[in-house]
């Protein structure tokens, strides 16, 4: 073989100095997420979070695994990096916060089809934003670069969160009661669940276009496409420290019933009333050029509900200025009752929709 034929690791598609170049722009991002007990900084072998035990007698720790989905397919179509970091965040620790638990840190995976340190950046820099807005840090991830396997502009992000919740306050089904209240928070759109639904019916059947304006929403389609999911991991602690918090449910696939049924136990029925809210107009416009079903529409998307919460019925009030002093839209939602088939139902019809 001759030197000109010789192989190497960036002929056949992988760059060491891109990547070098991608951990060097995203450092001052991932340094913007910080907490005291991280230990180091981001380029180690591992990430280095020291677990102060004396904020907690009987420390349980809990994790969460999660991805963004196809609302990757927008952002690659517009070229805008900046925003899926904080759906990932989003996905993991509204996930944590469900059991009590405070997010401590997030771990990221990056896939792509070859390195291009800017958009590493971009992709980190959301990140890095979710997770202040979470409490959390950042501490570290892996980027790896699969030529052959994805096409070059291609790419896919993960992550994995760990938090940890005071075992006597660790929120389970066994919390709920009969007659406590179910108070919905407001989600920003579609969040990060229905993206196939949603691109099938708008992009496909619709074929609109993603740059184009839309009167509905004051702002082009794939701005609303890619707007944040809301992040309800703080508000959640802070009504865990004000109010009777008898559960929380993160309402992600599957939809509303679906996920709140994860939280109950045997014998205890949530009645959901369709009548306290009207869904975004991102939800009207779905239904009505895919001529999707009422049934399917929440079984594929939050259909405005992004995040719920049990209290106990003396706490309702409290929980709803709580959240309103933290800019939270929130409303009762329903109630919990005794039933001999458990689960969760909507009732009666959205007003406008």
């Amino acid at each position: 073989m001759t030197d000109s034929a010789k192989a190497t690791y960036a002929a056949a598609g992988v760059s060491i100095t891109a990547g070098d170049e991608a951990v060097e722009k995203l450092k001052p991002w991932a340094a913007k997420a910080h907490r005291p007990e991280v230990l180091g900084g981001i380029g180690g072998f591992a990430g280095l979070f020291q677990l102060k035990l004396d904020r907690w007698k009987e420390p349980i720790l809990a994790s969460s695994t999660d991805g963004v989905g196809t609302k990757i397919a927008v952002a690659q179509a517009l070229d805008k990096h900046d925003t899926v970091g904080i759906d990932l965040v989003a996905m993991i620790v509204d996930d944590l916060v469900v059991c009590g638990a405070e997010p401590l840190f997030v771990q990221d995976y990056i896939a792509v089809g070859k390195v291009d340190p800017d958009k590493i950046a971009s992709l980190v820099k959301g990140i890095a934003e979710g997770c202040v807005q979470a409490g959390c840090a950042l501490l570290g991830g892996e980027t790896a670069e699969h030529p052959g396997l994805m096409g070059d502009d291609d790419y896919d992000i993960s992550g994995t969160g760990v938090g940890v919740v005071e075992q006597s306050k660790l929120l389970g089904p066994d919390r709920v009661r009969d007659g406590d209240v179910v108070i919905a928070m407001g989600s920003s759109g579609l969040h990060s669940n229905g993206y196939s639904l949603a691109r099938h019916v708008l992009l496909e059947i619709g074929r609109m276009p993603l740059e184009g304006h839309v009167e509905e929403f004051g702002r082009t389609l794939g701005e609303e496409l890619l707007e944040p999911t809301k992040i309800y991991a703080k508000d959640c602690l802070a009504l865990i420290a004000e109010t009777e918090v008898r559960g929380f449910s993160h309402v992600t696939g599957g939809g509303l019933a679906a996920n709140l049924a994860r939280v109950l136990p045997e014998g205890l029925h949530a009645t959901l009333d369709r009548g306290t809210w009207s869904p975004a107009p991102i939800f009207q416009l779905i239904a009505q050029r895919g001529r999707v079903e009422r049934e399917e529409m929440e079984k594929a998307f939050n259909m405005g509900v992004g995040m719920v919460a049990v209290v106990a019925p003396e706490d309702v009030d409290r929980a709803l200025a709580v959240l309103t002093a933290r800019h939270v839209p929130s409303w009762v939602l329903g109630e919990i009752s005794k039933a001999e088939v458990g689960g969760a139902a909507l009732v009666g019809d959205h007003p406008r929709f």
